[in-house]
């Protein structure tokens, strides 16, 4: 017979083994399907990949150490992988440092001297100032693909002299991060199907930065079963696919301006109807076809048949050489101009080779600016060689706050009806046009400037 002192005891035991049942089930149960990269002892699995950085494991954790003279150095798994979600933890010891994940990467052991180069799609650890950890680098290669300039909230999910844990979701042509649950980056590419992973201990320029460490733990990756998680929030998706949309920028309002088939949507800013001449639409993308670089000499301007408010504005565009044109905004035909039609102008030139780049004030006729207003400070690391495709980019928000941006890199940002506004207009040349850009809407406009210029994946979404 069992007294009542056991027959409690009793209950409490087979309350605590149930219960421990019923929590390593649910655990077993959650983290099915993962798989460890790393074993916790050795470096199993993985391989040294160019330069001279060294690789430890010390208590369960893997140890990289910058090293004197060294370009960027990988430990990189011998497995490559097509989709998947991948995890990992990265703590940083110096603040001047830097480091990031490879994914879908390759190897070419003959570049650079036979030391070899790791190229493909990083995402970034990045503790400097501009607080770009999260973003996307094409390593080797095209280099910045996604700058957290492109998603300003997300810049302080960096957690300084801890570990930051990173969520990477690589599945089919979409690349989606979160930084310590917090989304930061959401990138559509159409290369690297598979390759290998890697973890990045970055090259040093100084003495002081030989000997840093950078850890990292908690590794593994799920192949199978993979079900694409939704951000929460609204960030720019930066799309490489053309003319193409993603259901998640489907949902938030995104739209395209043009099909890259027909020219529905749009007309001469002269007639209702499209040009006779003077614009091509082919394989997806729309030409402005060459005439001795007379402006409005051939087919002329085309602007939307819609107007627009506030709206977020993204585009490619493709530069022949000595290239001039334009994307104007909050275009009226108020003006009765004989030329181009008026508004505010995200200035598209070949900066090198034509004229106008030199003229103006202080550069304000360059590339991405706002032209004969405000110059665009662009990094060389926004700028891509003419004759290829350039990603711009123009948010005007319901503050009559504008931004510019070049290849993700934001450039510049003004306030139209602003007084600094107002007296940049009075000495240029748009000084002769009362209240000149601060029309509540207006047309999207791309100029005919008589040099061949290519446009694609022009998407609006209304703000």
């Amino acid at each position: 017979m069992i007294n009542r002192r056991a027959a409690v005891l009793l209950l409490v035991v087979n309350f605590t083994v149930c219960f421990s049942y019923t929590y390593t089930s649910f655990a077993q149960k959650a983290e099915k399907g993962w798989v460890n990269l790393f074993d916790g002892k050795t470096l199993n699995g993985w391989k040294i990949l160019g330069g001279k950085a060294i690789y430890s494991v010390e208590e369960g954790v893997i140890v990289g150490t910058t090293a004197a003279n060294s370009p960027n150095t990988f430990l990189a798994t011998e497995k490559e992988y097509g989709d998947f979600i991948l995890e990992v933890d990265i703590k940083l010891e110096s603040e001047k440092g830097n480091s990031g994940v490879q994914t879908r990467s390759h190897f070419e052991p003959d570049a650079k001297n036979g030391q070899g180069l790791v190229y493909g799609r990083q995402v970034e650890l990045d503790p400097s100032q501009r607080k770009w950890s999260g973003g996307i680098y094409d390593e080797g290669r095209r280099k910045w693909l996604y700058p957290l300039s492109l998603n300003p909230k997300a810049k302080n999910a960096y957690k300084p002299n801890d570990f930051n844990h990173f969520r990477i979701e690589c599945i089919g042509k979409e690349l989606k991060v979160w930084l310590n649950d917090i989304p930061t980056a959401y990138l559509v590419d159409t290369i690297d199907q598979k390759g290998f992973i890697a973890l990045q201990v970055h090259s040093v320029s100084n003495a002081e930065q030989v000997g840093k460490k950078v850890w990292f733990k908690n590794i593994r990756i799920k192949v199978t079963n993979l079900t694409p998680a939704n951000f929460h929030q609204d960030i720019y998706v930066m799309n490489y696919i053309p003319n193409t949309l993603t259901d998640y920028e489907k949902k938030r309002g995104w739209q395209l301006l043009l099909d890259g088939k027909t020219s529905k949507g749009w007309m001469s800013f002269r007639k209702s109807a499209f040009p006779k001449k003077g614009w091509q639409i082919k394989d997806g993308v729309i030409n402005v076809l060459p005439a001795e670089g007379k402006e409005a000499a051939n087919g002329g301007d085309i602007i939307t048949k819609e107007q627009f408010k506030a709206f977020d504005l993204s585009f490619e565009f493709k530069l022949s050489p000595g290239a001039n044109s334009g994307i104007k905004y909050f275009v009226t035909l108020t003006e009765n101009n004989t030329g181009s039609a008026i508004g505010p102008e995200y200035q598209l030139l070949d900066d090198s080779l034509h004229h106008d780049a030199k003229l103006g004030k202080d550069g304000n006729r360059t590339l991405a600016s706002l032209y004969d207003l405000i110059k665009a400070d662009k990094p060389a690391a926004a700028i891509r060689p003419i004759g290829e495709w350039n990603i711009g980019r123009i948010v005007a928000y319901p503050n009559n706050k504008v931004e510019h941006y070049l290849n993700g890199f934001k450039v510049l940002e003004y306030t139209r009806g602003s007084t600094e506004f107002q007296k940049l207009v009075s000495v240029s040349k748009y000084k002769v046009w009362k209240n000149f850009g601060e029309a509540p809407q207006g047309h999207i406009l791309l100029q005919d400037h008589g040099n061949a210029v290519s446009f694609r994946s022009i998407k609006i979404k209304p703000l």
